[in-house]
C-alpha cells in the first residue's frame, strides 16, 4: 500500500486537526502550537520508557518542585533522585537521568542540544528519545515510534509481519508520513489516538480521522495488528536475604548494591545473589554477610522483573551491639527505611520481615 503526497497531506490535515481538538492535557505538553519545555519534554519521556501516563503524572509534579530546571536536577544527590524515583522501576533510568543532567548543565550551559544527533550524545537517551524530544521540544522533522504509533501504523497499511521484526517497516512508513509543518504535534497526535482511539483492545474505528484509509479496519483484522511473536516463559529464580537486628536497639542493617548491575545504587536488605532454581541453598548460605544462627521465616518474597521471576528466602538472625557494630552497612530504624532508596523488591521482603520477632 502506497500514499501519494496528495493523499499524505490529506491525513497530515485530518489527524492535526484531530488533535488540536480532541488532544490529552498532560502536565508535560504544552498546548497545540506552542513553545514546549524541552526539560519538561526529557524528562517525562525517560518517565514514560515501560511506565503509564497515569503512574508519571505524580512523579512528574514532584520532580519538578524539587528540581524545577536541569541545573537543578544536575546539582541534586543521586541517592535523593533515586529516592524520588522509587515506585518507576528500571531504576538506571534514573542514574542516567541524573548523568544526563549533569552534561546539559556542565557541558550546554542548561540547554538541551536541538537536533536528534545532539541529544544522542548525552547519557541515557537513545534513539527513540532523541527523535521524541527533538520532534516534541524542538519541532525538529523526526518521527518517534512508540507503542501507540507502532499500533496506529501497523493497522493504517495492515502491516502482519510480527513484533519486532515489522518494526524497520513501521519507521519507514511512519517517517514517510511525518509532515514538515508541526511534526512534534503530529507525533503526540499518532500517541493520543493510540492511546484513546486505536487501543489494544476494540479500537474505536468510528470515530478515527484516519477510519477511511486504514487498510486494517477493512481487512477487519484491525483488532489484532500489530501481531507478536510467542514469549518465551520467564525463568525463575531464588536467593536469601538477610534481616540482621542489632540486638540494643532493633535497628536493622542495609547496605547500598553496587553501582552498575540491577538495581543499581539502591539500597537493600543484604542478600546472596539470585541463581537458578536448583541453586543449593548452602551455596546461598555462604554469602551471608556474617557467621550466624539463623531463623528462616515461614514462606516466600515473590517479584517479577522483565526477564524473571524471583523467590526469595529471607533469614533472620539478632546480633548483640558489639558484633553488629563491625559490620559494613548502614543501621536505621524501621521508620528510618523510608529514608533510604528501596526498591518494590526490597520493600517486599522488609514487610515479610517485619513478622519476625
Amino acid at each position: 500500500m502506497h500514499f501519494t503526497n496528495q493523499e499524505i497531506h490529506r491525513l497530515n490535515r485530518s489527524m492535526l486537526e484531530w488533535y488540536d481538538r480532541h488532544h490529552r492535557i498532560l502536565p508535560w505538553r504544552s498546548e497545540p502550537g506552542d513553545l514546549p519545555n524541552p526539560y519538561h519534554v526529557w524528562l517525562s519521556e525517560i518517565m514514560l520508557q515501560q511506565t503509564t501516563v497515569q503512574t508519571v503524572g505524580p512523579y512528574f509534579h514532584a520532580f519538578l518542585q524539587r528540581w524545577p530546571t536541569v541545573t537543578d536536577l544536575a546539582r541534586a544527590e543521586l541517592d535523593d533522585v533515586l529516592h524520588g524515583w522509587q515506585g518507576l522501576g528500571y531504576y538506571a533510568r534514573a542514574r542516567n537521568l541524573h548523568k544526563c543532567a549533569k552534561v546539559v548543565a556542565d557541558d550546554h550551559n542548561g540547554v538541551f542540544p536541538d537536533t536528534e544527533e545532539g541529544l544522542l550524545k548525552l547519557p541515557g537517551i537513545g534513539p527513540y528519545t532523541a527523535c521524541a524530544v527533538a520532534a516534541i521540544a524542538f519541532n525538529r522533522h523526526a518521527s518517534p515510534v512508540d507503542g501507540n504509533i507502532e499500533r496506529v501504523i501497523s493497522r493504517l497499511f495492515a502491516l502482519e509481519t510480527p513484533l519486532p521484526d515489522v518494526k524497520p517497516e513501521i519507521k519507514g512508513k511512519s517517517s514517510a508520513l511525518t509532515p514538515s509543518d508541526r511534526p512534534g504535534d503530529y507525533a503526540q497526535a499518532l500517541m493520543d489516538l493510540g492511546a484513546t482511539i486505536c487501543t489494544p483492545r476494540n479500537p474505536a474505528c468510528g470515530i478515527c480521522p484516519w477510519q477511511a484509509d486504514c487498510e486494517g479496519r477493512k481487512s477487519g483484522i484491525a483488532p489484532d495488528l500489530p501481531k507478536k511473536r510467542k514469549k518465551a516463559a520467564k525463568p525463575t529464580r531464588v536467593g536469601y536475604a538477610f534481616w540482621i537486628r542489632r540486638e540494643d536497639d532493633g535497628r536493622i542493617l542495609v547496605r547500598r548494591r553496587p553501582e552498575k548491575g540491577l538495581l543499581g545504587g539502591l539500597y537493600e536488605v543484604p542478600g546472596s545473589d539470585w541463581r537458578d532454581i536448583e541453586a543449593p541453598d548452602d551455596v546461598m548460605l555462604s554469602e551471608a554477610p556474617i557467621t550466624a544462627k539463623w531463623s528462616e521465616l515461614e514462606g516466600t518474597v515473590g517479584h517479577t522483573f522483565t526477564h524473571f521471576h524471583l523467590n526469595v528466602s529471607v533469614l533472620a538472625t539478632t546480633l548483640p551491639a558489639d558484633q553488629a557494630d563491625q559490620m559494613d552497612g548502614s543501621w536505621t530504624t524501621i521508620d528510618g527505611l523510608a529514608d533510604f532508596a528501596l526498591p518494590t523488591v526490597m520493600k517486599k521482603i522488609v514487610r515479610h520481615a517485619l513478622t519476625y520477632r
